[in-house]
């Protein structure tokens, strides 16, 4: 499901013991996170487990009750802090009577970068999330997964260092849910650590280097997936004939597979049934919410 950071890896971003409630409630009362440069790193928990509250205390607007928060290893300065960060909430509020591009502008111009850089940033930002032909009209008149899109662009308008999101996906088409995947890989490529809360486990379980899980405000790192069922239907054979086979790993489904084929076996169909995470996130044993 996820793969360790090379040996020697130091976070940009970690916390010890985070905790903050909000009167009798406890929203967190205990989480230990690292996010490294070059890494996505995905959130998966019920409703009600504290996720936003621990973006919030990430992002550098909600102050925790306890804890702390390392930025380069070093106790954080909220303002240096929000400088690095790029957060996209899980609803993106707009100026309605504003243009994409002057949205974009307008944060730019709060991080302190010069006009010219502004525009030129936010009309690349708008090619990359595909809404250079809602560039110059007002807000209003966009829907729902393209006001998402504006929101992943606002998001990275400081090219910031770590990448914060809650529930990206939201509202967008398959087509857009498919070319942010890549977006957010290519973002972590060129060096920031990535932050992803979602429901969409399978995306999640793609798209992941690392996976954290939260449940009544405290976090877990997964166990690692002990084996995983394959589908496999043969040339000729009907759908409704397709079999099902547990593996242990990708090594074993791979000299499975390889098999087959040696003994002459026409494979039409073998593909995995379900995630690790997914059976991950039911081993928490959370109530539906």
């Amino acid at each position: 499901m996820t793969t360790p950071p090379p040996p020697g890896m130091s976070p940009v971003l970690a916390t010890s013991a985070l905790s903050r409630s909000f009167g009798q409630h406890r929203a967190v009362s205990h989480v230990d996170i690292a996010l490294h440069p070059g890494r996505i790193t995905g959130l998966v928990g019920p409703n009600g487990a504290g996720k936003t509250t621990l973006l919030l205390m990430l992002a550098g607007l909600l102050a925790p009750d306890g804890g702390a928060i390392m930025l380069d290893n070093e106790p954080v300065d909220h303002r240096r802090l929000r400088s690095a960060i790029g957060w996209m909430p899980d609803t993106f509020g707009t100026w309605e009577s504003l243009t994409p591009h002057e949205i974009l502008v307008a944060f730019g111009r709060l991080y302190g970068i010069d006009k010219s850089a502004c525009d030129a940033r936010a009309r690349d930002l708008l090619a990359r999330v595909h809404l250079e032909p809602f560039a110059d009209h007002p807000a209003s008149g966009l829907s729902r997964g393209q006001k998402q899109r504006l929101g992943l662009a606002r998001a990275l308008i400081n090219a910031p260092r770590i990448l914060l999101l809650d529930e990206p996906a939201s509202g967008m088409d398959p087509r857009s849910r498919i070319e942010l995947r890549s977006l957010l890989r290519a973002v972590a490529d060129s060096g920031a650590a990535v932050l992803v809360s979602s429901h969409i486990l399978a995306e999640l379980d793609e798209m992941s280097d690392d996976i954290v899980m939260m449940t009544h405000g405290t976090t877990q790192v997964p166990p690692p997936t002990r084996a995983t069922s394959w589908r496999i239907r043969l040339v000729g054979q009907a759908p409704n004939q397709v079999a099902t086979i547990e593996l242990r790993d990708d090594a074993a489904a791979a000299s499975y597979l390889a098999g087959l084929v040696a003994a002459g076996h026409q494979v039409a169909e073998f593909s995995r049934t379900g995630s690790g995470l997914e059976q991950a996130y039911l081993n928490l044993d959370a109530d539906r919410t």
